[in-house]
């Protein structure tokens, strides 16, 4: 059936009659529409020792990270940047043992406070996203866009989390089912160029060959499943990605990285799709 075009302005909520805690209690419903992910929301209205309220605590289980959320409708201003700092900041200090990353949502983000927080967003996790509403047939459609995201962060021996370790530390510290999941990723290397290269770091494992690291592992602790991270680059990254959100396993992107969150069962189903995406991942970590 063919798509009728119809052309539509973002609108403020407040002149469509809706206010701050509707925005609130819509996110509350559904955090997934922030696009930050699959966040279970801790908190909501959540009081500071220094006063104030942060209108979300949310976590991601998989990364172990909390976010700092601030909602704003209308223009955002100094004072929205400096109360979702001071909140990143206290949240980071009370349980410094996890992630930290604060978030600033709002309708308008204009280019001298855009430069503002990039500058920051250099030194500190700090995500902004623009929030744009559309009126049409009677009903409000909330459109939210990333529009600074992390830096994209060091995935090799030489970044984060690189302190050196071996296979015993993570056979002491991951579920053994979750480690399991590492050995048959490994076999999924192609070994046309060698068997491949394989570093235990304090809070990864990185693969490579004969090349760059191309695939990152995170074994959990306590979950019979596998976090990871592809490189995949290029003309053939949207068609990838597009096939491993159909199989349910795509967990979003991380730069230029493709994050997934794969079970054992889940790789035994989609054996021939993450075999052909590993294949990909270490042809492109030669070039």
């Amino acid at each position: 059936m063919a798509l009728n075009y119809i052309r539509s302005e973002p609108k403020r909520l407040r002149d469509l009659g809706f206010d701050e805690k509707w925005l609130q209690d819509r996110i509350n419903e559904d955090p997934s529409i922030l696009g930050l992910g699959d966040l279970l929301v801790i908190t909501r209205e959540h009081a500071q020792p220094t006063g104030g309220r942060i209108d979300f605590l949310m976590y991601e289980p998989e990364e172990e990270a909390r976010y700092e959320i601030e909602v704003m409708l209308g223009r955002v201003d100094e004072s929205h940047i400096i109360r979702t700092l001071e909140y990143w900041d206290i949240e980071r200090k009370r349980f410094p043992s996890l992630q930290h990353r604060a978030v600033i949502v709002a309708e308008e983000i204009t280019n001298r406070f855009f430069n503002i927080i990039s500058l920051l967003n250099q030194a500190i996790p700090l995500i902004a996203i623009k929030l744009s509403a559309f009126e049409l047939e009677g009903r409000v459609l909330l459109h939210f866009t990333t529009v600074l995201d992390l830096p994209e962060p060091e995935s090799d021996e030489q970044g984060a989390g690189s302190e050196k370790v071996d296979r015993l530390y993570w056979e002491k510290r991951a579920n053994p089912a979750s480690l399991k999941i590492v050995d048959r990723m490994l076999s999924l290397v192609p070994s046309t160029v060698g068997a491949p290269r394989v570093t235990f770091n304090k809070y990864h494992i990185a693969v490579g060959t004969t090349g760059q690291n191309f695939l990152w592992l995170h074994p959990r602790k306590n979950a019979l499943h596998l976090h990871m991270h592809l490189k995949i680059e290029g003309e053939a990254r949207p068609a990838m990605l597009q096939r491993l959100e159909a199989a349910g396993i795509y967990s979003g992107p991380r730069g230029k990285e493709v994050k997934l969150r794969l079970s054992g069962n889940e790789l035994s189903d989609h054996e021939a799709l993450i075999r052909e995406i590993v294949a990909e991942a270490e042809r492109q970590s030669r070039e």
